[in-house]
């Protein structure tokens, strides 16, 4: 008889559950395999992945962390260690992290080029870019690095990168390479004012690229909040311990999200936190309390005070040393209003608007998560998610009596100190003219606004949708 296959290894069943994107599943077996071998730095790293695909960084950290004090020297936990504290936004350390594991030539290297060559481009450090793609390499030989050759190129050719970058998306059969190069094409282009150009690869892109979208879900989960705000303040009580000193942007995203959070992040008071996933935590487990979204009265305040100490630790744990407030940059708030300010009751929200069109085609035009942000495949879709944010946010403010400042992109650049000073005064702490200028944030952005943010606060992007007058109607006047 032949003899019997060995069985999957641990690592492997876990790598096979993260593929079929059964997160929860993948990070329980993880986390168990630690238990059992808590010197096994396999187990470790099999909990770092697990958890880095939610977003749950401040825990993938902590179990990078935990791993290299059992293994110090496991060249895959030096990496996502890496990975992670440029994600956190420590990108200095990140930098000289993955340049120390390079320097000794690890097996994983090629991986570990990859890291720093995506945080120098991220952190703006572009000569350091060059001069690395430069060097040369093993990972040079990857069809990846011709992004971030084409990154280099794009500095004094912009004609040049653009081809190698449409190469490399029509080209390779991975559709994450292939997004990638695509829409790093489609920046050059409307760059360069190829405007007709731009758009229709953003679009080819999206149909190659950008799974179906199901909008209904959010429309249907809308709804229900709705119906549930028309019964008034009744429906909401409050049930978590009153917090202070947090604080939450709502808005979607390219609304001016980052521009607010580098201009807060200023303040010595507040620190940004980035788009930590401890608010998406708290929905989940009230979806598994039953009481999201047609029953928050029925959320008992002992839940509700877990759910908010875990919010605040993680949080906590991503603000600078110094600051005292957070401020959460989580784009999808605006969907959870009434659940955030059950468990979080007290807390300070600043709602930011953009004209519609100008917002839509910034978003068509990026490269958005194409499953989390499916909607951004085409203008018909981004325009029914705009609608319903627009309904929703002024409506659970009002209900609900949320500390909150509401305010227009096109206001806060073209009267900066006027509309941050109320923000300022909704989150309680005085102005300081420090926020005046957050292109000298040093803090690294991971957002697609990265580069925006590092010019003085201007008004460029406004009217950019006239630059695609071609792909509007009259349906988008009511988003102007």
């Amino acid at each position: 008889m032949p003899p019997r296959p060995e069985p999957p290894s641990e690592a492997a069943e876990i790598e096979r559950l993260i593929a079929q994107n059964r997160l929860a599943a993948a990070a329980a077996r993880a986390e168990r395999w630690v238990g059992q071998s808590p010197r096994d730095p396999g187990a470790h790293v099999a909990v770092v992945k697990s958890l880095l695909p939610v977003g749950r960084l401040a825990d993938a950290h902590a179990a990078a962390e935990r791993g290299l004090r059992a293994s110090p020297t496991h060249p895959t936990l030096q990496m996502l260690l890496g990975i992670l504290e440029h994600r956190l936004g420590r990108s200095d350390e990140a930098i000289a992290r993955l340049r120390r594991l390079i320097d000794l030539r690890p097996p994983n290297e090629v991986e570990a080029c990859f890291a720093l060559a995506e945080a120098l481009h991220r952190a703006g450090r572009g000569d350091e870019l060059e001069s690395f793609v430069g060097r040369g390499g093993a990972w040079t030989a990857d069809e990846r690095a011709a992004i971030f050759t084409s990154r280099v190129v794009a500095r004094t050719d912009p004609a040049r990168a653009i081809e190698s970058l449409v190469a490399v998306m029509r080209g390779s059969r991975d559709a994450i390479v292939k997004r990638i190069g695509g829409f790093e094409a489609v920046r050059l282009l409307d760059r360069e004012g190829r405007y007709r150009e731009a758009f229709d690869l953003a679009a080819e892109v999206h149909r190659e690229t950008t799974p179906p979208f199901d909008i209904g879900a959010i429309e249907a989960e809308v709804a229900e909040q709705l119906r549930q705000l028309d019964k008034g303040a009744t429906w909401f009580a409050t049930k978590g311990p009153q917090v202070e000193r947090t604080a939450f942007v709502v808005g979607l995203p390219r609304s001016g999200t980052t521009l607010l959070e580098q201009m807060l992040d200023r303040h010595a008071q507040i620190g940004g936190i980035g788009e930590y996933e401890g608010a998406f935590e708290i929905v989940q487990d009230l979806v598994g309390l039953g009481v999201w979204p047609s029953n928050l009265r029925g959320l008992q305040p002992s839940d509700a005070a877990r759910l908010q100490a875990r919010y605040l630790e993680g949080a906590a744990a991503r603000r600078r040393p110094g600051a005292s407030v957070t401020f959460d940059k989580t784009l999808h708030v605006w969907r959870m209003l009434p659940a955030i300010a059950a468990v979080l009751p007290g807390a300070s929200y600043a709602c930011i608007r953009r004209d519609g069109r100008d917002c839509a085609i910034s978003m068509f035009l990026s490269n958005f998560h194409p499953r989390s942000w499916g909607f951004t495949r085409d203008l018909a879709s981004i325009r029914r998610v705009a609608a319903l944010e627009r309904r929703i946010v002024p409506r659970a403010v009002e209900t609900l009596g949320l500390r909150a400042a509401a305010v227009a992109y096109e206001e806060l650049v073209a009267e900066p100190e006027r509309e941050i000073r109320r923000v300022l005064e909704a989150i309680g702490v005085p102005f300081e003219a420090a926020v005046l200028e957050p292109e000298r944030n040093t803090r690294t952005v991971l957002t697609l606004s990265h580069e925006q943010v590092r010019r003085p606060i201007n008004r460029s992007s406004i009217g950019r949708w006239r630059n695609y007058a071609f792909a509007f109607d009259a349906s988008w006047d009511e988003l102007a």
